[in-house]
């Protein structure tokens, strides 16, 4: 069986501060296994169908999660799932379109890994070769504060108002609380148990709370859910599907024209440092 253990490889942008109205293929995260599989496999072609299965399912539901068997005795099963932001539909065509969005992203993000996972604004998916449907996982993937407040006691009432009712356990899996002009998004994946999905996230508002306790803003992002708090329109880029899409693509790029550059510059620098030692070497040898 492959290690699957997804990296996370690509840094998060801005936060975007009402996320109802955030462009909702927004990039968040993305992460892939180490593990790659071989191009023609069998299990390419059950990617392939499970990552075209997410498209399909999500014109009419906004969660799903598929398992596509291998054949008996060998190693390529997958498993995967998508969800769409409680707020989106699967009628208006939102929900659709950024799972498809995020698929694509994927499919190059992740090219030929084993598994892989990807959040943007409005919706998240991921696969692997290893079941983790219906299995709770709380591992920390995102966690970002904004600047600090100072003590200013009507924020941080309004603040431990809005994050107090994220927390409450009639909330349901998809939660939104609002405070003046503070507004938090919280939501588990549906594969939880209603039990699971409390669990997960008391430990990201937990999170949220302690370490983000006197910032504007603060995201965690769990393994199975997530947890958000922020001023409404503070840190909006309010694109969406009607306006310009291209600015977090060109943000992507250029992030990673940067690390592209430093490995060269690093690279570079080794190499001539190589070059330096092996000519005093000779040089001491000539005396």
């Amino acid at each position: 069986m492959f290690a699957t253990k997804l990296v996370l490889f690509i840094a998060v942008v801005s936060l975007l501060g009402t996320f109802s109205s955030a462009a909702v293929d927004t990039f968040i995260y993305g992460g892939c296994s180490q593990a790659k599989y071989f191009p023609g496999s069998p299990y390419e072609s059950n990617v392939n169908s499970l990552l075209t299965s997410f498209v399909s399912s999500a014109s009419l539901y906004t969660y799903n999660n598929f398992t596509l068997n291998g054949i008996s005795g060998d190693i390529s099963s997958v498993y995967g799932l998508y969800q769409c932001r409680g707020d989106l539909s699967s009628g208006s065509g939102d929900c659709a379109r950024c799972v498809a969005r995020a698929v694509s992203r994927l499919g190059s993000l992740c090219a030929m890994a084993c598994g892989g996972a990807l959040q943007l604004e409005g919706c998240f998916v991921k696969y692997d070769n290893t079941t983790f449907l219906g299995v709770e996982d709380k591992t920390v993937v995102v966690r970002r504060c904004g600047p600090p407040v100072g003590y200013n006691s009507d924020e941080l009432t309004r603040r431990d108002s809005v994050v107090g009712y994220l927390a409450a356990s009639s909330g349901g899996s998809y939660r939104v609380g609002v405070s003046g002009n503070l507004q938090g998004v919280a939501q588990c994946t549906g594969d939880l148990s209603a039990t699971e999905c409390q669990d997960c996230l008391m430990e990201a508002i937990g999170r949220l709370r302690s370490d983000c306790g006197g910032a504007a803003w603060g995201d965690v992002y769990l393994a199975k859910c997530y947890a958000r708090y922020s001023a409404r329109g503070g840190h909006s880029r309010a694109n969406g599907y009607g306006g310009s899409r291209n600015n977090d693509d060109d943000e992507i790029e250029k992030t990673l024209a940067i690390i592209v550059g430093l490995i060269a510059g690093v690279t570079l620098l080794v190499v001539f440092l190589s070059l330096m030692a092996k000519s005093c070497e000779r040089g001491k040898g000539g005396k």
